[in-house]
């Protein structure tokens, strides 16, 4: 009897957990395409962040999971990815925005967060260490109490959110161990494009740039940015674009950032501090203009590397940057460098020292697929054997193993998640759908 066959289109981090949670139990063949190496494109250039902290409830317990896997996978390989429990940090210097800054962390604690702890000025009883691993989020109010911890934030700062449950890792690392895993239970990689396929009342097969024909079973679309295109040869228009995101690598020679520092965000919007001279040039090419009005929050930086490292990673979306055609290498952005530089230098008055003679920052970027209310893609589609796993926006390292065990979950016939109708293509079927979670959540992107 032929054995069933299973192919996953797209070796990103989204492919590669799929292909490790279905190879567990997958019955047949299993094929991971893509016509770049395993583990390229977008998937090599992510900030490697993990948070469980998002004010939608859905997204929060998607990420819950996805951590007690990542958690369980460190305690099983040595912790071969290096997962650390460093944190976030959110940081204010608007006084009229605790309030709403409490009233969000509360409601997301009650929603399956962790505690919230509130500490005032002079409170003992918090510890930034992240050697204890602590749920739940600590609000820090008074510029005293957040600088005795984190003594290189600037003084304008009044509240501060450390989210516990929260930190980075190495992306490359965590999809090794999941792609090495895959193929020891048998998932075979085709280093090809996919060019066609075949359909009927059901996906029958693909064509493949090398020549090749398979026939299959099951087809998993999880090709992150080309997540619409191979939508189209499945007969379905995926509700998804492209924006590109970048960032950079920059020596620390003066060590402005603590090396033990958790992932720092700066919460307020900001006008940069321009020179005369400056602003005159910035205004007078339409396309600079912008850099001198209000720009978003979102900036934030984070140590690279182990204690003897000078390096960390800057990065800020300060404007859209939307792409209806991927373009490989993605373009760089000639002022990212100086723009990013200058907004963190708010948050961290030291970093001024490099603006005259910035160490030479390493850029690059990567593509967000992402849906209108950023909740990822993960089930059936309206093509019987056909599937997507995509739409991961900026958080792929940290919601790759939860998805990547609901879609198998979906493919097997397994029981799933009480999150998994949130994620469904079906969805937007509901009339009421986007203006209720639109109206209730924001759009959860750094």
């Amino acid at each position: 009897m032929t054995k069933p066959t299973l192919i996953i289109c797209g070796a990103g981090i989204a492919g590669v957990s799929a292909a490790y949670f279905l190879s567990q139990q997958w019955r047949g063949n299993i094929y991971l395409i893509d016509e770049n190496p395993p583990l390229s494109l977008t998937s090599d250039r992510s900030s490697e962040c993990y948070r469980n902290w998002w004010s939608d409830a859905a997204m929060l317990a998607l990420m819950n999971r996805s951590i007690d896997l990542l958690e369980g996978l460190a305690g099983q390989t040595g912790n071969a990815f290096h997962l650390n429990r460093r944190g976030y940090l959110y940081i204010t210097a608007q006084a009229e925005k605790i309030e709403s800054m409490f009233k969000e962390a509360a409601s997301i604690a009650e929603q399956g967060g962790g505690d919230l702890r509130v500490h005032e000025q002079f409170s003992q009883t918090y510890s930034s260490s992240s050697s204890q691993k602590v749920d739940g989020a600590d609000m820090l109010i008074g510029s005293k109490l957040i600088r005795q911890h984190f003594p290189y934030i600037t003084e304008k700062a009044v509240a501060a959110l450390h989210v516990r449950r929260a930190g980075w890792l190495s992306a490359q690392q965590l999809g090794m161990v999941l792609l090495q895993k895959a193929q020891q239970n048998g998932v075979r990689f085709r280093r090809a494009r996919l060019i066609g396929v075949e359909v009927g009342a059901r996906v029958k097969g693909v064509q493949l740039s090398n020549g090749e024909h398979l026939s299959c079973d099951v087809l998993v679309n999880a090709t992150g940015p080309y997540l619409k295109e191979v939508g189209k040869l499945l007969e379905v228009d995926l509700p998804v674009e492209n924006d590109l995101h970048l960032k950079m690598s920059l020596r620390d020679p003066l060590g402005v950032i603590g090396r033990e520092a958790p992932l720092l965000i700066w919460s307020d919007a900001q006008c940069l501090d321009w020179s005369e001279e400056e602003r005159e040039e910035l205004a007078a090419d339409p396309q600079t203009q912008f850099l001198l009005s209000t720009l978003p929050p979102g900036a934030h930086v984070r140590p690279e590397g182990g204690e003897d490292s000078q390096m960390v990673l800057m990065l800020w979306d300060y404007q859209s940057r939307p792409f209806l055609q991927v373009i490989w290498p993605p373009p760089l952005d000639e002022f990212f460098a100086e723009v990013v530089l200058r907004g963190l230098s708010t948050l961290l008055p030291g970093l001024k020292a490099y603006l005259n003679k910035m160490p030479r920052p390493q850029l690059d970027g990567g593509y967000y697929t992402h849906t209108i209310e950023n909740r990822p893609l993960i089930g059936p589609l309206p093509l019987e054997g056909a599937y997507v796993f995509g739409a991961l926006s900026g958080f792929g390292i940290m919601a790759a193993c939860a998805g990547g065990e609901l879609i198998a979950a979906h493919i097997l016939g397994n029981p799933l998640a009480p999150y998994a109708d949130a994620f469904v293509l079906q969805r937007y079927q509901g009339e009421n759908y986007l203006p209720q979670l639109l109206s209730q959540v924001g759009f959860g992107q750094l």
